[in-house]
């Protein structure tokens, strides 16, 4: 995995995700800096920067890379493609309040262009010892049932509980959506054997159905692509959007036709 790193809250925040994530993993971390180009000052501040990820993750193994990009988002998609790393780790944008992420230009971009996973964590973020549940936003359409597979499968390598949530804006027929979401605990169990918990959150806004909902501390919320992304590329959605910016948890979005 590539961690996109910055000197701020941010920064530190994806780096100790990234750190927890390659331990329970036994993956490779990468650490970027992405700097702009015809910057030599610029340039020495992002090697700076370098070394104090090395000081915060001590002993853990990483490489280290500076990247010259007019665009930071740009410069992690193209650095995670040239070391085939799986997945992105950025951090909130500055200014956001505590406990929830905040879209910046660095995961907006990766939001809808990268054709990795992109992973972002909440302002002030601490990770916990390792996961205790994925839960998947759900919606009845292909990109979701394929995730349903997805992480159903890495649920079942991790050992930890699976959980489908739709959210009932009060828009829909809650009967359709119930018997949506039973179909795809279905779809887990006959694909992977897990069992998967269901639940659907209600409220007046994606928000307010959020806050119905119990999280655990190692709890991680992944999220499909949308049907109009670009094939092997993430693009979310309005609803997906809005659910990223209120989840309390990291949240991971997956490219579409994510292996």
């Amino acid at each position: 995995m590539i961690v996109g790193y910055t000197g701020g809250q941010g920064g530190r925040d994806a780096l100790a995700l990234g750190a927890a994530i390659t331990r329970i993993t036994g993956g490779e971390l990468t650490v970027a800096v992405i700097y702009p180009p015809g910057s030599p000052g610029l340039a020495v501040e992002a090697q700076a920067n370098l070394a104090h990820a090395a000081e915060e993750l001590g002993d853990v193994p990483a490489e280290y890379l500076t990247y010259e990009s007019r665009g930071t988002g740009r410069g992690l998609s193209v650095l995670a493609s040239r070391i085939r790393a799986d997945l992105i780790v950025v951090g909130s944008a500055e200014g956001g309040r505590r406990g929830r992420i905040e879209i910046g230009s660095t995961s907006s971009h990766l939001l809808h262009r990268s054709s990795e996973a992109v992973m972002l964590t909440p302002a002030h973020h601490v990770p916990a010892d390792g996961p205790e549940r994925l839960t998947l936003a759900y919606v009845h359409r292909p990109q979701c049932d394929e995730a349903v597979e997805r992480i159903a499968q890495a649920a079942l390598r991790l050992g930890i509980p699976l959980r489908l949530i739709t959210l009932d804006l009060r828009t829909e027929d809650q009967g359709k959506l119930r018997d949506d979401l039973a179909l795809a605990v279905r779809l887990a169990w006959e694909t992977t054997g897990i069992e998967a918990e269901s639940e659907v959150a209600e409220g007046h806004d994606v928000a307010a159905a959020l806050e119905t909902v119990e999280w655990a501390p190692g709890e991680l919320l992944v999220c499909a692509a949308s049907e109009d992304a670009e094939p092997h590329r993430v693009f979310l959605g309005e609803l997906a959007m809005k659910a990223l910016r209120a989840s309390p948890c990291p949240v991971i979005v997956l490219p579409r036709g994510f292996a």
